[in-house]
C-alpha cells in the first residue's frame, strides 16, 4: 500500500525533468496557481463526493496526487510531512 504512494512521490519528482507539454504533472509542478487551483478545485469534488456518496475513492486519490504534487511544487518534502506528523504522535 504505502509503496504505491511511494512510487507516485518518485514519478512526481522524476516529471520535474520533462518537458511541460508532454506531462501534465509538470505543467502544474511549474504553474503553482495552476497547482493551487487543482487542489481545491479536487478537495470540493472530494467533499460533494462524500456528501453523495458518489466516486469518493476516485476524488479522494485525486485529491492525493494533486496535493502531493502541490507540495513538491512549493519545496515541500512528503518526508517533512510525516515527520511532523510523527513528531504529534502522544
Amino acid at each position: 500500500m504505502l509503496k504505491t504512494l511511494e512510487d507516485l512521490i518518485n514519478i512526481i519528482r522524476d516529471r520535474k525533468k520533462s518537458s511541460p507539454d508532454k506531462s501534465y504533472t509538470k505543467k502544474l509542478l511549474e504553474d503553482k496557481s495552476l497547482s493551487t487551483k487543482k487542489v481545491k478545485e479536487e478537495i470540493v469534488e472530494l467533499i460533494e463526493a462524500v456528501e453523495n456518496n458518489t466516486n469518493k475513492i476516485h476524488e479522494a486519490a485525486d485529491v492525493l496526487y494533486h496535493l502531493i504534487v502541490y507540495l513538491e511544487a512549493n519545496e515541500i518534502k512528503i518526508e517533512d510531512v510525516i515527520e511532523e506528523l510523527n513528531k504529534r504522535k502522544k
